[in-house]
């Protein structure tokens, strides 16, 4: 670990990891392409063995160069996979939402939200008393929501071409696929907070998710901005609730279906508390490293340097193992694919191989992506206009937040999007600032902070011809610099490095396709069933003993390990009957 600030601005890059997707064996990257230094997780193996049961294809970084926040990863996986013994630790945060205003007035106002309703309310009512007595219904009715869905995050989709094939025998083992449906339909919405007002527009509770559908539906395909108008009337909150309906997505707040997104952020929990996100001690590679040792711990081998050139096929068409860059073949009975479907049937199969109507639709998802992600060394704490520093500059509890910049209303993110749909990176992009070492002060030198920028939204190509060179790299994060120096005045003389990750960056780095971190979009066209194409959602390819396990599937991106562990059971239970 570096001593001093001028090491740290030297060694940003190496100190960096990749946790952006979802995945059986959690963040281990396809290490195919990848350029510079890597690092090997601990308890690797030290020999190679020619045959395994199964296959992984991934590899890891040790910090968080690229995911930077924990909450989605499933409450299944640390339990089963003992993560807590394994090292892992978490700091939760609270509060965890703070938007600064740019305004005339002194001091400049600021949200900030955390976990107790009551200070919340007291926040809100700044801008809105009507909204103050509202947000405990809402947050009531999106958590009564977000739990009729749970069930379907943790198990393959529906197969409807499989509930009328085989025997009678197999068809009714086939109908308890309808499982994870039924709890949905049947889940009872848990009883409103006893905050909650009259509200018009919530649902009496105790109804189930059939009951409820048609406002369940709306959630799900209208734009995030017509919900939320439904039931606040402040610019603020609407547009730091929004933020989590757009981040990561080439979305407008007016896109039909961002409500879905922004559910998607708020399913998870961190010890037993939904929706709420923290900071993995040591960094996200910490993560990946407790995972690790649960594998390795239970016999598996880890080679985060060996690089997949392609997957082996038998004479019948069949998944036999992997070849290396090296020209090293590695004998298996299934392979599972941490790649990114494109990667993955695009790259490591030969397209022959594969029915043309599914090479064509993965070639059509959509993976445009509008995130940029500076990471940046800082040689003391931002110190915000709406909330100054303390004597002392030690942190104080907005600088654990996800702290939400040019978002003083929805209008700004929508023209920020419509700028990027246009070529040109936005000109007050969509900021959100984490100081990871606010918590976890071990992450940096005494007095230095690490600041993780992810923002949007920039598009993975530029009008008229342009590339995403050095020049435009670093105009567009100056123009970052000047919005946060906005805010928060001395932020630029205070940095000491920079790391910027524009989407094409992204993707040669990470082997996200066009830098999308979902492995493509999470919008309604390209979830569930249609993950990653039409009857292929349920983990298994069209190549027999060949899995995807990453982002690209059910039921998508976001440090979750659902798809994975999903993709994981499926394996086994093939596995079983060869």
């Amino acid at each position: 670990m570096a001593r001093h600030c001028g090491a740290m601005a030297t060694r940003i890059q190496a100190r960096l990891s990749t946790v952006c997707s979802s995945r059986w064996l959690q963040d281990w990257h396809l290490s195919l392409r990848l350029s510079g230094p890597r690092l090997t997780h601990a308890g690797a193996a030290e020999r190679l063995q020619r045959e395994y049961d199964a296959v992984v294809i991934g590899a890891g970084f040790k910090f968080s160069r690229a995911s930077y926040l924990l909450s989605l990863l499933r409450p299944q996986i640390y339990a089963e996979l003992e993560l807590q013994r394994h090292g892992l630790r978490v700091l939760p945060r609270d509060p965890y939402s703070f938007t600064p205003l740019l305004e005339d007035r002194s001091p400049p106002r600021s949200l900030l939200l955390g976990h107790n309703m009551a200070q919340n309310q007291q926040q809100i009512a700044q801008f809105s008393q009507k909204d103050a007595q509202a947000y405990p219904e809402y947050e009531a009715f999106m958590g009564g929501m977000v739990s009729a869905l749970d069930p379907l995050l943790d198990s393959p989709p529906l197969d409807t071409a499989a509930l009328g094939k085989g025997s009678l025998l197999q068809q009714l083992r086939n109908l308890r696929a309808l499982w994870p449906l039924l709890q949905a339909v049947g889940h009872q919405q848990p009883a409103l907070v006893q905050q909650c007002s009259s509200h018009t527009t919530s649902p009496p509770p105790g109804l189930a998710l059939g009951q409820q559908l048609p406002r369940y539906y709306e959630v799900l395909t209208a734009p995030i901005s017509k919900i939320l108008d439904q039931w606040f009337e402040s610019e603020p909150l609407k547009t730091t609730l929004a933020t989590d309906a757009v981040i990561g997505a080439m979305t407008s707040p007016h896109t039909p279906g961002s409500g879905y997104v922004l559910l998607h952020h708020v399913m998870g929990e961190l010890e037993g508390r939904r929706g709420a996100w923290g900071y993995v001690a040591g960094g996200m590679g910490a993560l990946s490293q407790a995972i690790a040792h649960a594998a390795t711990a239970r016999g598996a081998h880890i080679f985060a340097e060996k690089a997949v050139c392609h997957v082996l096929l038998g004479r019948d068409g069949r998944a036999q193992g992997v070849a290396l860059q090296d020209g090293t073949e590695v004998r298996s009975k299934l392979v599972l694919s941490n790649a990114s479907p494109q990667i993955t049937f695009l790259e490591l199969i030969p397209q022959k191989q594969l029915p043309k109507d599914f090479v064509q639709r993965i070639r059509q998802v959509d993976t445009r992506s509008p995130v940029t992600k500076i990471n940046v060394a800082v040689d003391r704490l931002p110190s915000f206009l709406a909330a100054p520093n303390a004597r002392d500059g030690q942190p104080l509890p907005h600088h654990q937040c996800s702290i939400h910049l040019n978002c003083e209303n929805t209008h700004l993110l929508h023209q920020a999007f419509t700028e990027a749909t246009h070529g040109h990176p936005s000109n007050r992009p969509m900021i959100e600032l984490c100081i990871p070492s606010a918590l976890d002060p071990g992450l940096a030198p005494q007095g230095c902070h690490v600041v993780s920028l992810f923002t949007q939204y920039t598009p993975s190509v530029l009008a008229d011809g342009q590339s995403w060179d050095e020049q435009a790299r670093n105009a567009y994060a100056d123009r970052v610099f000047d919005c946060i120096e906005d805010y928060a005045p001395g932020f630029k003389a205070s940095v000491i490095g920079r790391d910027i990750l524009t989407p094409p960056d992204l993707e040669r780095i990470f082997g996200l396709p066009g830098g999308n971190i979902f492995h493509g979009g999470m919008s309604l066209d390209q979830l569930y069933f249609a993950r990653p194409a039409p009857s292929y959602s349920g983990y298994r390819s069209p190549i027999p003993g060949l899995y995807l396990c990453g982002s690209g599937a059910h039921p998508g991106g976001g440090v979750m390990g659902a798809a994975g562990r999903n993709a994981a059971q499926v394996a086994l239970k093939d596995f079983r009957s060869l």
